[in-house]
């Protein structure tokens, strides 16, 4: 496997690092400190810096104002972006705009990509079902009445919704498949109430009531839906390598100045063992992250559908993310659980993404299943 970046990816890579530069990962309150959210809303600041610097656009083709690129560009962006635990809905937005482009009709398409590029309009996606555990396209129904469509159904912890001005809704029709529903919010039959995670950051249970909707917001091509919960389940793995890269370089600065018996801790055999363990993680995270992104990105064939690539990457990600920060804590200490210090708000914001999705074990299941219906040789 060659991972060798191109000289567009590499520029929206630096791109991000210039922006995320200036980014403080403790500029809100704790979420040890609050028992609602650590704020009322995403880092509007931040969002326009990244509309500025192009980086909303990524995925969208020139015709929308965007740069062309791909999924391996994003997660290269997304990755810096959670080293700093930047708080915006970049993920989200990127890939639910992608699909729309890669799916969508034409008047969708004028509607929302050009404004989605520009950062002028929000986009999210409800991808953790009712209970976070069952599959988001079952949550909700959608039936044709005429000319329209009807939904019915809850769909819980819709990251940025109190943000988003169209919530991208996979729902599924009496035929079987599954069809993304554009919702506005605020629209009639569709209402949300506060939820908060592990980060602090709020969330929304949308629960949708006879939410009508016209044909042309809603998209009905074959493979949209699982198109986009793979993209959006690599981008994850990259906000986690991410987060989880910074949370051991900080592991690294800590037990190099810290003492014990007139040495510095990372002198220690045993706390050596752990960070490098930790660094294999890393690597593995790194890895299957990449393969998961190409296999996207390229439409390349495989032994198993990129589901599959897809499965391993976030299993890897679920997994090594919480190892990551785990060992963190046990060698900073005390010190690690001081809320002065930000490496709390990195294990809180690792346990989001751990389960984001569906924890290892759902995509251990997953692979399984591709494993059974597509046997190796």
């Amino acid at each position: 496997m060659d991972f060798t970046f191109t000289e567009e990816q590499q520029a929206a890579a630096e791109a991000a690092k210039g922006v995320f530069a200036g980014v403080a990962p403790d500029a809100v309150l704790s979420p040890a400190l609050t028992r609602g959210a650590v704020a009322d809303a995403c880092d509007r600041a931040l969002w326009a810096k990244l509309a500025d610097a192009d980086l909303l656009s990524l995925l969208l083709d020139a015709r929308y104002g965007g740069a062309g690129l791909d999924a391996i560009a994003l997660c290269l962006v997304l990755r810096e972006s959670a080293r700093v635990l930047a708080r915006v809905p970049l993920l989200e937005s990127s890939a639910a705009a992608a699909a729309v482009q890669a799916f969508g009709g034409e008047e969708a398409k004028s509607a929302l990509l050009p404004r989605a590029g520009r950062g002028d309009l929000v986009l999210t996606v409800a991808a953790h079902g009712r209970t976070g555990h069952d599959p988001a396209e079952l949550a909700v129904t959608a039936r044709q009445d005429g000319e329209a469509w009807v939904l019915d159904g809850v769909q819980t912890a819709v990251p940025w919704a109190y943000d988003a001005d169209v919530t991208v809704v996979p729902a599924h029709s009496a035929t079987g498949r599954t069809v993304l529903a554009l919702v506005p919010r605020g629209h009639e039959g569709a209402v949300l109430a506060e939820q908060f995670s592990t980060s602090g950051e709020r969330l929304g249970e949308l629960r949708l009531e006879s939410a009508r909707l016209a044909a042309r917001d809603v998209i009905d091509a074959d493979g949209a839906w699982e198109w986009l919960r793979d993209l959006l389940a690599t981008g994850t793995c990259a906000l986690a390598l991410g987060l989880g890269e910074r949370v051991l370089r900080m592991t690294g600065e800590y037990t190099s100045k810290r003492e014990q018996f007139g040495f510095p801790i990372a002198t220690f055999q045993a706390v050596a063992v752990q960070a490098a363990d930790r660094y294999i993680d890393l690597r593995a995270m790194e890895a299957t992250l990449w393969q998961a992104a190409w296999r996207i990105a390229s439409g390349a064939p495989g032994a198993l559908p990129a589901a599959g690539d897809v499965a391993v990457a976030k299993i890897w990600a679920a997994e090594g993310a919480r190892r990551v920060v785990q060992t963190a804590q046990h060698l900073h200490g005390g010190f690690g659980a001081d809320v002065d210090y930000p490496l709390h708000r990195y294990h809180a914001w690792a346990k989001h993404l751990e389960l984001s999705l569906g924890p290892a074990a759902a995509h251990e299941e997953a692979l399984g299943d591709l494993l059974a219906a597509h046997p190796l040789a």
